[in-house]
């Protein structure tokens, strides 16, 4: 019969070749996927993971690569200390959410002053607010034991129904004619995120790469990483070694609801460019697919985040020239995550074949 035997230790091939598989399975699955819709799945498949890249578009479609795959980074990053220290904040997208409005607030309060400390201020407005909102779950937590999963998960829909009513109430237009959605922060020069627009730069793709660079840093070289690491391995060994589980609760979900509140602050400054209703595009979610599939490394996360824009602009493509529905390309994303958690058994366990033994 065919059964599962704990490794002694982790393959450290499976380690490496859990992604690469994990893709390639998304890749056919999601063919058949698309031909019971009715679609070729060659080139369906060919659109999203190919055109971006090497269509006669593909000059248009590369810096976009930068402006889908900058948020995924910075929220999956932040989320990766978590979850290697077994803290599992699933509410990224609602402190995305809540950093962005935070940032837009500070912009439109000093509309149409002209003074360069307002993109600054918008920049710690962002990273705070996201930060506050990830502390709920936090202290929720270590105070009274609570889920942070379910709290922080929660708390993504009070954020939408916050950035409905901001769009509808305290942050609308005031010359907007009674339509919802705040004044174009793009359009406002000391309040943008932009660097180049024309080559798709703006600060969040420059502080994305930031902080890949910081994190690999921190969980490779400092102290701060390594208890990260112990917690997550063996929480029993983090304490005796003089690691305090409740601070390092409130450190990772605050890192990683600061550097969601930025990406959500970089977005409505640039590419969003306003508050509005439907601001909010699961950014908060796919990250952490992107987190897993980067293996929650930061140089993992750095090329995850670029596939999974791939997928998120390719899917525009299809859904232009092919007429693909939406929700066959978060299909597609979501087979990514399966399969990734799949393969992913490997790591630890090998396939054997033998009679059961009485």
């Amino acid at each position: 019969m065919l059964r599962l035997e704990k490794r002694p230790q982790p393959s450290r091939f499976w380690v490496f070749a859990t992604p690469v598989l994990a893709v390639v399975l998304t890749m056919v699955f999601g063919g058949l996927l698309f031909a019971a819709l009715g679609q070729n799945p060659f080139e369906t498949i060919r659109t999203i993971f190919l055109d971006p890249l090497f269509s006669e578009f593909a000059w248009f479609y590369r810096p976009q690569l930068l402006i889908k795959g900058a948020p995924l980074v910075l929220i999956a990053i932040g989320l990766s200390f978590g979850f290697r220290a077994g803290i599992w904040n699933i509410g990224a997208e609602g402190q995305y959410i809540v950093g962005a409005i935070c940032g837009a607030a500070v912009g439109l309060a000093f509309y149409p002053s002209e003074l360069f400390i307002i993109f600054p201020l918008m920049v710690i407005a962002g990273a705070l607010g996201g930060c506050l909102w990830a502390m709920i779950p936090g202290v929720l937590r270590v105070r009274f034991g609570t889920n942070e999963i379910l709290v922080s998960l929660m708390l993504v829909y009070v954020a939408e129904q916050l950035l409905a009513s901001m769009a509808l109430g305290a942050l609308r237009n005031p010359d907007g004619m009674g339509f919802p959605g705040s004044r174009n922060l793009a359009q406002y020069p000391a309040a943008t995120s932009w660097i180049n627009q024309q080559i798709g730069m703006h600060w969040g793709v420059v502080t994305a790469f930031i902080a890949v660079i910081l994190a690999y840093v921190a969980l490779s070289r400092h102290i701060f990483g390594f208890n990260v690491r112990l917690a997550g391995q063996s929480p029993r060994a983090a304490r005796f070694a003089g690691v305090n589980p409740s601070l390092l609760v409130l450190v990772c979900m605050g890192l990683s609801g600061g550097l969601a509140g930025l990406a959500g602050l970089f977005e409505i400054a640039g590419p969003a460019g306003q508050v509005s209703i439907d601001f909010n595009v699961g950014y908060g979610f796919t990250a952490i697919i992107v987190a897993f599939l980067g293996r929650l490394h930061p140089v993992g996360i750095l090329l995850a985040g670029a596939l999974m824009a791939l997928t998120y602009i390719g899917g525009e493509i299809a859904q232009s020239n092919l007429g693909l529905p939406i929700a066959a390309i978060q299909i597609l994303q979501g087979m990514l995550l399966f399969f990734l958690l799949a393969v992913d058994v490997l790591t630890n366990y090998r396939l054997s074949w033998g009679r059961q033994v009485a």
